[in-house]
C-alpha cells in the first residue's frame, strides 16, 4: 500500500510538471502572438468614414482629392470627384501621377471595389487614405449633394 501511495504521489508530480511546462509554453506563445499583433497594428491602412465624417473631411480639407473608382461616374458622383475607374486600369495609371502627401477619399457603388481602390493607394505608399463606408448610396441616403 505504501508503494501505491508513493507511486500516486510520484505520478502527480510528473503530471504537475507537464502542466507547468505546457503553461509556460502557452504564456510564451501568447507573448509572441501579442508582439506580432502589435507590429501589425503599426501597418498603415486606409480609414473607413461614415458619410457625415466624409462630408466633414471634404468641408475641412480643400485639398482633399475624392476618387470615384466605379464605372457609374456619369450617373452621379460626389461633388469634385475625379474618375479613376478601377476596372479599366485608370486608377493604376493615375497612381504614379498622384501626390502621396495629399489626402484621398475613395468610394464606389460596391464595397469590394472601393476597398480595392483604397488598398491600391495604401500599397503604393499613400498614407492619408479614407474610404466612404456605405459608398455612393450611403452618401445619397444621407441627403448630401451629388453632381451628374
Amino acid at each position: 500500500m505504501l508503494e501505491y501511495k508513493s507511486f500516486i504521489i510520484s505520478l502527480g508530480g510528473v503530471i504537475m510538471k507537464h502542466f507547468l511546462a505546457v503553461g509556460i509554453i502557452l504564456i510564451i506563445l501568447a507573448t509572441i502572438g501579442g508582439c506580432t499583433q502589435q507590429q501589425g497594428d503599426t501597418q498603415i491602412t486606409y480609414i473607413d468614414v461614415s458619410p457625415a465624417e466624409a462630408k466633414e473631411l471634404i468641408d475641412e480639407n480643400p485639398d482633399l482629392i475624392i476618387i470615384d473608382v466605379s464605372p457609374h461616374y456619369d450617373q452621379g458622383h460626389l461633388p469634385g470627384a475625379v474618375h479613376y475607374y478601377l476596372g479599366d486600369g485608370s486608377l493604376d495609371n493615375a497612381i504614379p501621377t498622384l501626390d502621396k502627401n495629399k489626402t484621398y477619399l475613395v468610394y464606389c457603388h460596391i464595397d469590394s471595389v472601393a476597398i480595392q481602390g483604397a488598398q491600391k493607394l495604401i500599397d503604393a505608399g499613400f498614407q492619408n487614405v479614407y474610404r466612404l463606408d456605405g459608398n455612393y448610396s450611403a452618401w445619397v441616403d444621407a441627403g448630401y449633394p451629388i453632381e451628374q
